[in-house]
């Protein structure tokens, strides 16, 4: 049966605590997985903001959720990984650093109208997840269910392979998106430690997990021990009495 991969696992634990009408974000959008994930699981009263760098992103994932408005009901199912889908393959290495102008690409939701593809207000930002505070609404600070990090770089063919997250702005933004959070949300973070630069990321960001007081949050590491170079999982609850433990 084997266990569940490392982003299904993250699946498991954002799905535990957003829910409709909630407000969550993908910090790293790359082609629009996690984004289409979350909004999937907020709907169309809820929001989502997905943050990259780079405008192929960007583009790729306004692709995804646009056909999933064309096929209808496909959108409104909860799209998940499922178990056998093996860690870190294909479309789910993504990249937001700094180095591009921010630019919310999302619109302001209208009354009586549609926004992005799931009916409410999804913005896609071009900017890095070391800035997302300045992205999100007063409305939504402190409040925020999940925030979804996968790093490393973008895949597919023609990307920018000098272009993959940093350790210095993903520890920016990891401790932005703990303020953000509501007591009992959560970070997950996708490491990459196989590809070059990503060893050091994620000796990073174990690093500050693990230096976390206990007061502002409990941390768990999702990993195949004997696979030192394979994905793994590092993910953090904001810390609270009322806190549904992370398993």
């Amino acid at each position: 049966m084997g266990f569940l991969s490392v982003l299904g696992m993250a699946q498991r634990l954002v799905k535990e605590r957003a829910a409709p009408g909630g407000a969550v974000i993908d910090a790293t959008c790359g082609n629009g997985v996690d984004t289409q994930f979350l909004a999937g699981l907020v709907g169309p009263r809820g929001a989502v903001y997905a943050f990259d760098i780079q405008e192929a992103a960007l583009e790729r994932t306004r692709a995804r959720l646009a056909a999933l408005e064309l096929g209808g009901a496909g959108w409104r199912r909860n799209a998940s990984l499922t178990d056998g889908e093996a860690p870190g393959v294909g479309e789910t290495r993504n990249a937001a650093e700094p180095g591009a102008a921010a630019s919310e690409v999302g619109r302001a939701p209208q009354r009586g109208g549609r926004e992005a593809a799931n009916g409410g207000p999804l913005r896609l930002v071009h900017a890095s997840h070391a800035e997302m505070d300045k992205h999100v609404s007063d409305a939504h600070r402190g409040m925020i269910d999940a925030v979804m990090f996968n790093l490393g770089y973008l895949p597919g063919a023609n990307r920018d392979q000098a272009v993959i997250t940093e350790p210095a702005s993903t520890i920016a933004a990891l401790k932005l998106a703990m303020t953000l959070l509501r007591p009992g949300g959560i970070v997950t973070a996708v490491l990459y430690p196989g590809h070059p630069g990503g060893l050091e990321e994620a000796e990073a960001v174990a690093a500050w997990a693990s230096a976390l007081p206990q007061v502002e949050g409990q941390a768990m590491l999702y990993r195949l021990v004997q696979k030192p170079e394979a994905p793994y999982l590092i993910a953090i609850e904001k810390k609270s009495a009322a806190a549904k433990p992370l398993i």
